[in-house]
């Protein structure tokens, strides 16, 4: 009888497998959302749910209204306190869309932009007391003779008909400069306690990409700053010798999204190559492994480094992408009018175009789900608005600026 029902049983699963797993219901977890093959298979996890969590299906659809459109691959967005929107260009322009729909011209006052490849313009963050000082800050790619280097600056913000920049500082330059176009990084993000973290990228090439490791250098690195662009002195290398003081957390490669939980705390998303996306919760003084160790594999296929993704000294990424989804931009949602992603992590994919979002439990993810992939763009930033909705911006050559809503 025992094996009569086991021989039952097998028959049944088999069944059940040749037609494929059920679709989850909303809210409810199923087989993962990534199907395509990863492009290392023989890398293992590190622990249960790190890659290709349990899908989701929170049954949510977006409709899509464009603020604005013509944009020249814009990268960021950020609300200011009285109502308008600013939103960077890559190409080198900040622009400002009015409280009455209107796209301002280019902001005037911006220092020089080394705008080729993936320099430009980039990120954005507006000062906690803005309503006193009108103080807002970006990060942009800065030529220094034939090198160059992520930068970052604030000014006062006038605006009007033809808005300006006022009283302009470079409060920070990466350190050293390279002859290259690519791994910026550049999300900028306030913690609570007025402390400003940066982002930066190693540059991709073999010269910047063995810096990340080096603490002597602020490429591959989270860097903690003061406002005015000052050493904190609480920063976990201040005082070391050979080490920038400025330096939070190190061995990353090229971090483009940043963002605070409810708590306070700070995660980032930076990009792979061939797989290896990381979701990331940087701590004080660590070290998360690029390129001594990741998930993934080389542009052509071989091997990063050794190929391995685990060592002595060095985190493990919270999350992984193998295939990756190129994220950029991220908001953990706490808003009201989308109540079903409420305590969700939303994350832009550019490679796939859509809006990523992750369910956390525990600083580990239980869940993924790929949202609003009707979007028809590369995401290449995602902030929640004041009004609970959802705003994007597209990278491309007529980017669009866009809120998202409930559809139905």
């Amino acid at each position: 009888m025992r094996a009569s029902l086991l021989t039952a049983s097998a028959a049944l699963a088999a069944a059940l497998a040749a037609c494929g797993p059920a679709p989850a219901q909303p809210g409810q977890a199923g087989a993962p959302v990534e199907t395509r093959a990863a492009n290392a298979p023989e890398q293992k996890p590190a622990f249960a749910g790190q890659t290709r969590a349990p899908g989701l299906n929170s049954n949510t659809h977006g409709q899509y209204t464009t603020l604005a459109s013509g944009l020249d691959h814009p990268w960021a967005l950020a609300f200011l306190p009285t109502g308008e929107i600013l939103v960077t260009e890559r190409a080198g322009r900040l622009r400002v869309l009015g409280k009455d729909g209107k796209l301002s011209p280019a902001v005037t006052g911006l220092p020089p932009v080394f705008a080729e490849g993936q320099g430009g313009l980039l990120g954005l963050a507006i000062d906690p007391n803005y309503a006193s000082n009108g103080l807002v800050y970006w990060t942009f790619s800065e030529a220094d003779g034939s090198v160059n280097g992520a930068s970052a600056a604030r000014g006062k913000l006038v605006l009007g008909a033809q808005p300006k920049l006022e009283n302009v500082q470079v409060i920070w330059r990466q350190a050293p400069k390279m002859d290259s176009a690519l791994h910026f990084g550049g999300r900028l993000v306030f913690a609570p306690d007025g402390k400003l973290f940066i982002t930066t990228g190693e540059r991709s090439i073999l010269e910047g990409r063995v810096q990340a490791q080096k603490l002597d250098a602020t490429l591959g690195k989270v860097v903690r700053i003061n406002a005015d662009g000052s050493i904190p002195s609480d920063n976990p290398f201040v005082g070391q010798a050979d080490a920038k003081p400025e330096i939070w957390s190190y061995g990353h490669r090229n971090l483009q999204a940043a963002a605070l939980d409810p708590s306070g705390k700070l995660w980032t998303v930076e990009h792979g190559a061939k797989g290896g996306d990381e979701l990331n919760h940087p701590e004080a003084g660590k070290n998360y492994g690029w390129a001594a160790i990741t998930y993934g594999e080389e542009y052509s296929g071989k091997p990063i480094g050794d190929g391995v993704t685990s060592k002595e000294g060095m985190e493990q990424p919270v999350y992984y992408w193998d295939p990756v989804i190129a994220p950029s931009g991220m908001t953990f949602y706490e808003a009201s009018l989308f109540p079903t992603l409420k305590g969700s992590v939303l994350i832009g994919s550019l490679k796939e175009q859509h809006v990523d979002r992750l369910v956390l439990k525990d600083g580990k993810v239980v869940g993924e789900e790929r949202l609003f992939t009707d979007i028809g763009g590369r995401v290449r930033d995602v902030v929640t608005g004041p009004d609970g909705a959802i705003y994007v911006v597209t990278d491309e050559d007529d980017g669009k600026l866009i809120k998202i809503t409930p559809k139905g």
